[in-house]
């Protein structure tokens, strides 16, 4: 699923000057993409909720009787926002299998010895230090690689101490059941709280720099990278070699 498309040539430039060549690569099926912006309205959700209910700075000062039910909703929305998240984790490991190359399992960990040497410099680059030097990926670089594989492991903490302090309110029931041993991993109801909240800055960080440096490699190059995640196609030029490349394609 490819396109080839060439550049016109500016009217001030002569004909002999070379013209550069794109082809559209198929990255991301709809499933990714979707679950993508799944992921990212239920993580802003979270955040904006989890803090309210950790300290309501919506209350006014009238008191409670003036925002009747707020706590509920927010805890409502809450919930259902991470019942979204988990949904989207769910689909984003069956594709971990059932995906092509640019979405399995392997496209998630530097595994070669080439990869490693690739992520110093992918990570110089993004420093401004030898950017000429950066390695080109149609998919996730090394250091993207990394990145992305943390964050699964943090929205996993996530979820576990959440359903647990979510099982507190009913001893017994299912979540109590299936994840209150979590509190006793953490050393208590407490500091899983506190470990819940921290990780939150986690996502904090990450989103404005995730959406930086997206906004920085599709200025720099103009593939299409921010669109690929709509269309699930980006372009590479047939002058610039990509460490992921493969002839068939």
């Amino acid at each position: 699923m490819s396109t080839t498309t060439t550049t016109a040539a500016p009217e001030s430039v002569s004909h002999d000057a070379p013209v550069a060549e794109y082809k559209q690569v198929y990255l991301w099926h709809w499933p990714i993409r979707a679950m993508h912006w799944a992921a990212a309205a239920s993580i802003v959700v979270l955040i904006v909720t989890g803090f309210y209910i950790g300290r309501p700075y919506f209350m006014v000062s009238g008191g409670a009787s003036e925002t009747p039910y707020l706590m509920g909703w927010m805890r409502f929305l809450h919930f259902v926002a991470a019942g979204v998240l988990v949904a989207t984790g769910i689909v984003r490991v069956y594709w971990l299998f059932a995906g092509n190359r640019f979405e399995r399992w392997q496209a998630l960990f530097p595994i070669g010895k080439k990869d490693w040497v690739n992520l110093g410099k992918t990570v110089r680059a993004y420093l401004f230090i030898r950017p000429e030097e950066k390695p080109e990926y149609l998919g996730h670089n090394p250091l993207q690689q990394i990145s992305y594989t943390l964050i699964y492991a943090v929205t996993l903490i996530m979820v576990f101490t959440g359903f647990a302090m979510y099982g507190q309110s009913n001893p017994g029931g299912l979540f109590h059941t299936w994840f209150g041993w979590v509190t006793g991993v953490f050393g208590g109801v407490q500091s899983t709280r506190l470990i819940h909240h921290l990780l939150t800055w986690v996502f904090i960080i990450f989103v404005p720099v995730h959406v930086y440096l997206a906004l920085r490699v599709d200025m720099l190059e103009r593939t299409g990278t921010i669109s690929s995640i709509i269309s699930g196609g980006r372009f590479r030029t047939a002058n610039v070699k990509y460490q992921d490349d493969r002839p068939e394609e």
